[in-house]
């Protein structure tokens, strides 16, 4: 289970003769904290708001007097509101005021109130806030130069170094804790975003939007979730890193709001088998799955299938990096992408200059089926996947627009080698970057994919979403 709230741990210090001698001199561990502490603590803040809740009329109220008059305020009755109310940390960065948090403490507030360590409160103005990341900007008016923090510069936390965390666990203001860094570019499906850094620090409620330290006393993340099945701390905690904070803090304060890149793809991970069927003897990259009409990448020429590589002259090591990497990009300016595109004889690599615009929410529309007629039920096999045509029922029954074209699997062989990544239900959409369009075509396909010595890539849609798969098919 994922929680968005935080904590720290306990000082954990290693004994220098537990470990041998080189090491020792070479990773001493800090006496303490104190130092840190004393200086950092007056510019983490406790952040707590109130959500007017609105109570429905319709529920009757018990009346006063009734032994269950005391439920009215539980399920909506009587003539009181009801508060809610949340409890967040939170940093300043600035002598004007100016504190970063995360989204999710802020979230839906109708006040918001920020408090000192020296008991000094304020109400906070909402700056900007950017829900992809998890980070808002808030500003106090306090009439003084505030104390600070500044964050620090990219990659400022390795693996293996001294944290500190202050923040606001369980409501216990001012609370320290350490840890060293556990790993960094953790993608934990919080978002495409996601570059988190992992701390062995306790994280609980309360720690959400509140600084990690390193031992310079540089801000190198804001503490954001967990991993635990219990939703309190187990040492498994995320901050966002420095660099990507920092970045969004500067849009919100400029703008209040995000400015981001779009190249108009979706893409997956590249993984051994796919590498092989684009001529790679290692995988990486980002594979293309789906291509926004008439955006960035298609006006561009890039289509499904084709395979990133490299962006702006350096390698894309892993497919999760793009949408920062494109985000962080110049608007309307072009950008150098390097790509492979297969046909079913050679792999080509190409460059294309994408002008980058500027990303902006989009409403997904509803689509009506068309009125194609009902075609009899055509059902065919090929490599123990057994198939049937898109017939206007079916259409209606799953909710496919009327452009999706392919085959869906009714069913799978055991010992087939599509086994246990396809799905009874899955929409076969393209066979080795050809589309296809029936049963008999899908048969044909895969007979004439098999006589190639690499694995089959086949694209599926699944929920709405396409993903592409590969088999390791024999003649």
């Amino acid at each position: 289970m994922i929680v968005r709230n935080l904590v720290l741990a306990s000082t954990f210090l290693l004994s220098a003769s537990a470990l041998p001698p080189v090491l020792a001199v070479a990773h001493e561990a800090p006496s303490g904290f104190v130092e840190l502490a004393e200086r950092l603590g007056p510019a983490v803040v406790n952040i707590s708001t109130a959500q007017n809740v609105e109570i429905s009329e319709d529920l009757p109220a018990f009346p006063k007097g009734s032994p269950l008059e005391r439920f009215n305020d539980f399920f909506g009755g009587g003539d009181q509101n009801r508060i809610s109310k949340s409890l967040g940390s939170g940093f300043v960065i600035d002598k004007d005021g100016f504190i970063v948090t995360n989204n999710h403490v802020i979230e839906g507030a109708d006040s918001i109130e920020v408090a000192f360590p020296n008991g000094d409160s304020y109400e906070a103005e909402l700056i900007g806030r950017d829900p992809s990341t998890d980070i808002a900007v808030l500003k106090i008016d306090a009439g003084k130069d505030m104390p600070y923090v500044n964050f620090a510069g990219a990659d400022s936390a390795k693996v293996g170094e001294w944290v500190i965390a202050i923040g606001n666990p369980l409501g216990y203001s001012s609370s320290v804790a350490a840890g060293i860094v556990s790993a960094r570019n953790r993608n934990i499906s919080m978002g495409k975003y996601d570059d988190f850094i992992q701390t062995d620090v306790a994280i609980n409620k309360g720690n959400s939007g509140g600084p990690l330290f390193n031992m310079e006393g540089d801000v190198v993340g804001v503490n954001t979730a967990i991993v635990s099945p219990t939703g309190f701390s187990v040492g498994l905690s995320f901050s966002i890193p420095a660099d990507l904070a920092a970045s969004v803090v500067d849009q919100l304060r400029e703008y209040g709001e995000t400015r981001r890149g779009f190249l108009g793809v979706s893409v997956q991970e590249v993984d051994r088998d796919k590498a092989k069927v684009f001529g790679l003897k290692q995988p990486y990259g980002a594979l293309i799955n789906s291509v926004t009409k008439d955006g960035p990448a298609e006006k561009a020429g890039l289509k499904r299938g084709d395979l990133i590589t490299a962006i702006a002259g350096k390698k894309l090591e892993k497919s999760d990096k793009l949408f920062r990497i494109i985000a962080e990009a110049k608007i309307d300016a072009p950008l150098k992408i390097e790509y492979v595109r297969k046909s079913r004889f050679r792999s080509v690599t190409r460059t294309a200059n994408v002008i980058i615009e500027q990303l902006e929410e989009k409403v997904r529309k509803n689509t009506k089926n068309g009125s194609k007629a009902d075609e009899g039920l055509i059902v065919s096999k090929a490599q123990g996947i057994h198939v049937e045509a898109l017939t206007q029922k079916l259409r209606s029954k799953y909710r496919l627009d009327d452009d999706v074209t392919g085959v869906r699997i009714t069913s799978l062989d055991r010992n087939s080698a599509a086994a246990g990544k396809l799905r009874k239900g899955d929409i076969i959409l393209e066979v080795a970057q050809e589309s296809v369009e029936n049963p008999e075509q899908f048969a044909e396909k895969m007979k004439a994919a098999t006589e190639s010595d690499v694995p089959i890539i086949i694209l599926v849609l699944r929920n709405g979403v396409p993903y592409f798969y590969t088999i390791n098919a024999t003649a």
